[in-house]
């Protein structure tokens, strides 16, 4: 008798320990990462070129390794109404390409966005958001940028996720 209560003790505590296990490993497989969204929303707003400064790296203008430093004022969709600014700078990677390396965060009234990425001097461009703060927290995605009026405005087009 004493045997048999040892033995259904001891089988008591493997069937909680096999249960327990059991619900570990289901509630780690259905868990989903959890990080705050932007909702899917597009931001567009109009950059205006107006304070972009090539620096040159001691080989001439618009040679490998040139900075392109900027500080311009952002307007809404319009274009009627300024709404922030932007402030970066770009290494020039492939002069003959017309390609740069950018880094740079567009502040507006909700918030910020940074972007890095190539913008190409001839083509339309498309950056990785790496981040945001206010109602961007945490945003990532992509940033379509599309040149206007010969490349003295630029569409950012902020597609967060």
């Amino acid at each position: 008798m004493k045997r048999s209560k040892q033995h259904r003790r001891l089988l008591a505590v493997a069937a909680s320990a096999v249960l327990a296990a059991a619900a570990i490993m289901v509630a780690t497989t259905s868990a989903q990462p959890v990080r705050a969204r932007a909702g899917g929303m597009t931001v567009h707003v109009i950059e205006h070129a107006i304070t972009d400064k090539e620096i040159p790296s001691g080989g001439g203008k618009d040679v490998k390794g040139n900075l392109l430093t900027f500080n311009n004022p952002v307007y809404n969709a319009a274009n009627s109404k300024r709404v922030g600014h932007d402030e970066g700078f770009c290494t020039r990677i492939a002069p003959k390409q017309g390609i740069w390396e950018c880094l740079w965060t567009t502040f507006l009234k909700a918030g910020q966005i940074t972007v890095q990425g190539p913008f190409y001097d001839t083509r339309n461009s498309v950056l990785s958001i790496t981040g945001g703060t206010g109602a961007y927290r945490n945003s990532r995605g992509q940033m379509s940028l599309r040149s206007r009026n010969g490349g003295k405005q630029y569409d950012f087009l902020f597609h967060l996720s």
